[in-house]
């Protein structure tokens, strides 16, 4: 069987990385890159010297023997290049967010339904972390019962002189909660096992960036399925003294156990990432999950070759993003120095 054939389309995040990667490990075969940034370029092709770049993105979208886009263009252009994408008969995977407006979500849906294509999005704190990925194999087994409440810490830092302008356009990104929250809306479904979600309340805020007043530096978000709340809390603060870019952290209560994970690092604790904290009727442990196998990359090559919904459901994938731009809207409406569109 011939390997899946991949481009990459738009390199304006980093985490652009990390998903040719995820494809590369699944034995997939990344073919070529478009890219109008002569210096994204540069970069990309150094790390990826098997790639042709191409000047005009239809001759990737064309390209019949190209299976798979993926992109982590600009955060606004995501949607438009996923539809592109489609109606050429090729299956997506963008960075997070896939979208940034609610209407742009509709639209992906629609052609997505129309086109019976594939659109997923890479979000990286669950699909590209090991303890999360243990951490669902555990509550899959009733390690800690029933869920029925998540905590997902996302701190992050700002690193403010090395972001290009459009990370400061509210319209660009899409607001805090649109950029970063999708993460952790997208574990408290995939946790709660439900699609069944609404949003209780949201807040967004610029509490400490004045000369940047398109940035958003502070968002929190409440949710509930029928069975399980949730809570979400995502900034820039990350301390400089903090030896990662941030502590991410999820909490997991059950009915007969909890689970915590420090995701990037266990501060003033132990060495290293992955650290997963089980505390159940027997007692405590930590779980080291550093070998844990990342199953994302390879389930959506299979879900492509079969036309399945095993590396993660189209409904879950979508329902994730209208969490989050609806707590984003919700946020601005009623946050008292909530910034302005």
């Amino acid at each position: 069987m011939s390997a899946l054939r991949f481009a990459a389309i738009g390199l304006n995040h980093d985490h652009i990385y990390g998903q040719v990667n995820v494809m590369l490990r699944a034995g997939a075969e990344l073919v070529a890159f478009h890219a109008v940034e002569d210096a994204l370029a540069t970069i990309f092709a150094g790390r990826f010297p098997q790639a042709k770049r191409v000047a005009d993105k239809r001759e990737i979208l064309e390209d019949r023997s190209i299976d798979l886009i993926v992109s982590a263009a600009i955060s606004d252009e995501r949607s438009n290049l996923a539809i592109e994408a489609m109606r050429h008969g090729k299956d997506v995977m963008l960075d997070k967010p896939g979208m940034v407006t609610l209407d742009q979500l509709a639209e992906v849906r629609r052609v997505q339904a129309e086109t019976k294509r594939i659109v997923s999005i890479l979000y990286s704190e669950h699909f590209e972390t090991a303890s999360t990925v243990k951490a669902g194999e555990l509550v899959k087994a009733g390690a800690i019962g029933k869920v029925i409440h998540t905590t997902g810490l996302g701190p992050h830092r700002l690193r403010k002189p090395t972001r290009p302008d459009w990370f400061f356009d509210r319209k660009r990104y899409g607001g805090i909660i649109t950029d970063i929250a999708s993460h952790q809306c997208e574990q408290f479904l995939f946790f709660a096992d439900s699609l069944e979600a609404e949003i209780l309340s949201a807040t967004v805020s610029n509490r400490a960036n004045p000369e940047t007043p398109g940035l958003q530096d502070y968002g929190d978000v409440h949710l509930r399925t029928p069975d399980v709340t949730g809570y979400v809390r995502v900034d820039w603060f990350t301390p400089d003294g903090l030896s990662t870019w941030g502590d991410g952290r999820l909490f997991i209560v059950g009915t007969e156990g909890t689970i915590e994970l420090r995701k990037y690092i266990d501060v003033a604790g132990r060495p290293g990432t992955d650290h997963l904290f089980l505390t159940d009727r027997k007692g405590m442990q930590h779980i080291d999950c550093t070998e844990v196998e990342l199953p994302y990359g390879r389930q959506l090559a299979a879900d492509i070759r079969d036309r399945t919904e095993t590396a993660m459901g189209q409904d879950h994938c979508f329902k994730a993003m209208e969490l989050a731009l609806k707590a984003q809207a919700l946020a601005e409406v009623t946050s008292l120095n909530s910034i302005q569109r």
